[in-house]
């Protein structure tokens, strides 16, 4: 049975002192929830990955993610972060494909997929971002967008290959602008994904993958927008910056 999960993206934010304290915060926010099958991921700077997972203690609640993962082992690619590095803190979940990447550094489908495959022979786990651009919503053309950066990107992997896999819708329109998709847009969004899924696998590979929505969710409105059958939980960016407000949207998860 799929997991319901609540991640939160920090982006270029916060300093190490500021990481480790947010970190704290959340955890005595979250002290009293019982999150049984589900999961809270958090997904600080790179540079400050070490020092949150080592100041971590007992609190096992908190899993720790990299906003990002180069495709090689190692060699000449100035500022980049490979798997092994990942794994020497203990660190074993990376984003990939989140729109900023795409938008921002030109990554594209076909670089994706080298580091969705790098990510995979490594054990790392992926929680892979896509969705459209407000023009491709306005034209109807998001079903086919979205498609297409899950296809070309992750649809030649193996059955077993999706037991690392999380995906995450984020209308790019949605994302920092304080505009939401509907629940009933994201639910409709994610039921196509979860039956392209299901045609390009099948109903077990289906079934079992959870789906976040990310863009704009606050506590006002995680509760409605993760009540959706198809939505697991959200991919989370500025509230994910308040440990109130992410311990919030952590309640709202069922």
């Amino acid at each position: 049975m799929r997991k319901k999960i609540v991640a939160g993206n920090w982006k270029m934010n916060l300093n190490r002192t500021e990481s480790i304290q947010l970190v704290s915060e959340i955890s005595k926010e979250i002290k009293d929830i019982k999150i049984g099958n589900n999961r809270i991921i958090v997904a600080p700077v790179s540079v400050n990955l070490a020092a949150v997972v080592e100041n971590q203690g007992n609190d096992k609640k908190i899993e720790y993610a990299s906003q990002n993962m180069h495709f090689a082992e190692k060699g000449a690619y100035t500022g980049e972060v490979s798997a092994g590095i990942l794994k020497g803190i203990n660190v074993n979940i990376t984003l990939l494909g989140h729109s900023e990447r795409r938008e921002y550094f030109k990554e594209d489908d076909v670089l994706l997929k080298q580091k969705v495959d790098a990510a995979i022979a490594n054990e790392i786990e992926i929680i892979f971002c896509f969705g459209e651009k407000l023009e491709d919503r306005e034209s109807e053309n998001h079903f086919k967008i979205v498609e297409s950066q899950i296809k070309n990107a992750l649809f030649h992997l193996k059955e077993s290959d999706w037991s690392k896999i999380v995906l995450a819708y984020e209308p790019v329109w949605a994302i920092g602008t304080g505009k939401t998709a509907t629940p009933e847009q994201a639910q409709e969004m994610h039921a196509f994904i979860r039956n392209l899924v299901k045609e390009n696998y099948h109903n077990n590979v289906a079934e079992n993958v959870s789906i976040l929505y990310g863009g704009s969710v606050k506590p006002a409105n995680a509760q409605e927008i993760f009540g959706k059958p198809d939505v697991d939980g959200g991919l989370i960016g500025g509230a994910a910056l308040k440990a109130d407000m992410f311990a919030e949207i952590i309640r709202a998860m069922k």
